[in-house]
C-alpha cells in the first residue's frame, strides 16, 4: 500500500516542521523548566536539578518584586495603550484629510520611528529628557516651570517611558487606521450630510461605529505588545530608579540571564502568558455583539 501525501501538505511541511522545532519544542521545554529549580548549578551538572512542582509559582506570588513589576506593567498598559491608539487615530485622520498635501511624506515620517532601532531612539530621547540641557526641560523653563529629572525621579520615570513608547509605536497603528478609514464608503458620509449631521456628528455616528472592529484589533495587538515591555526600560533606566520602571519581562530577564534562575524565570513567563491570554479573551468578549 502506497502512502500518498497531498501536494499542499508537502509544501507546508517544511514550515510546519520549523514551527514545531523553533516554537512548540522551546515552549514545552520552558513549561517543564518552570516546574524545576534549574539554575547555574544545574548547568554544571544535571544531578543538581530538582523537580519543585508549583514551588516557583508559589514563590512568585510571595515575591514583592514581582508585584512591583506587575503594578508597573499594568500602569504602563493602562496609560500607554489609550495614548498610543488616540495618537494613531488622530494622525490617521490628519493624514487622510483632503486638505493635507504631501500625504506620502507624512505617512513615512510618522511610521519612521517604528522601524528605527531602539538604541538610536534612546540616544535621542535621553537627550530630550536630560535634566539640565534637555529640550523638554527647556520648553518647561520657557513656561516658568522648573527642571524635572525625568529618568532619575521615580515619579516621572514611567510616564517618560510611556511617552517615548507611544511616540515610537503609534505609526504602526496609524497605518491600520488609515486603511480602515479608506474602506469606509463615501455614501455613508453623504447620507449623514444630507440628514444635517455636522462633521463631529459624522465622526461620532459614522466613523467610530464602522471602525469598531479595527479598534478591537489595534487594542488587542497593542495590549499584547505593551505587556511585553522590555527594551525601553532596559535601554533607558535598567528598571530604575528604585524599580519604578521594572516590568515583568525585565524581571524575567534579570532572573534568567543575570541570576541564572531559569526555572523561576520560566514561571514568570507563563504567568505573563496567562495574564495576556485572559485580557485578550476579555477584550474580544466585550466587543462581541450581545
Amino acid at each position: 500500500m502506497t502512502l500518498r501525501v497531498s501536494p499542499g501538505f508537502a509544501f507546508a511541511a517544511p514550515a510546519l516542521a520549523a514551527i514545531v522545532v523553533f516554537f512548540f519544542v522551546p515552549v514545552g521545554a520552558s513549561l517543564v523548566l518552570s516546574f524545576t529549580d534549574f539554575d547555574v548549578y544545574a548547568v554544571a551538572s544535571w544531578h543538581n536539578l530538582r523537580f519543585v512542582a508549583l514551588g516557583n509559582y508559589a514563590r512568585l506570588l510571595h515575591d514583592p518584586l514581582f508585584w512591583v513589576a506587575l503594578r508597573n506593567t499594568l500602569f504602563f498598559v493602562a496609560a500607554g495603550v489609550p495614548l498610543t491608539i488616540g495618537v494613531a487615530l488622530g494622525a490617521a485622520l490628519l493624514v487622510g484629510a483632503r486638505l493635507v498635501r504631501f500625504k506620502g511624506f507624512f505617512r513615512t515620517a510618522f511610521f519612521l520611528p517604528v522601524v528605527t532601532t531602539l538604541v538610536a531612539v534612546a540616544v535621542v530621547w535621553r537627550y530630550v529628557y536630560h535634566p539640565r540641557f534637555g529640550l523638554l526641560n527647556q520648553a518647561l523653563g520657557a513656561l516658568g516651570i522648573g527642571p524635572v529629572d525625568w529618568l532619575g525621579d521615580p515619579r516621572w520615570a514611567m510616564p517618560a517611558i510611556i511617552l517615548m513608547a507611544a511616540w515610537k509605536n503609534f505609526g504602526f497603528n496609524m497605518l491600520i487606521f488609515i486603511a480602515a478609514l479608506q474602506s469606509i464608503p463615501e455614501s455613508l458620509y453623504e447620507a449623514a450630510s444630507l440628514d444635517g449631521a455636522s462633521t463631529t456628528q459624522q465622526f461620532r455616528h459614522v466613523t467610530l461605529p464602522v471602525l469598531a472592529p479595527t479598534f478591537l484589533f489595534v487594542a488587542v495587538i497593542t495590549v499584547i505588545g505593551y505587556f511585553q515591555l522590555f527594551a525601553e526600560p532596559y535601554v533607558m533606566t535598567q528598571g530604575g530608579p528604585a524599580n519604578a520602571t521594572l516590568s515583568i519581562v525585565l524581571l524575567m530577564y534579570q532572573q534568567g540571564f543575570r541570576w541564572w534562575n531559569m526555572g523561576y524565570a520560566a514561571a514568570v513567563a507563563f504567568v505573563l502568558f496567562a495574564i495576556i491570554l485572559a485580557l485578550t479573551f476579555v477584550q474580544t468578549r466585550l466587543r462581541q455583539p450581545q
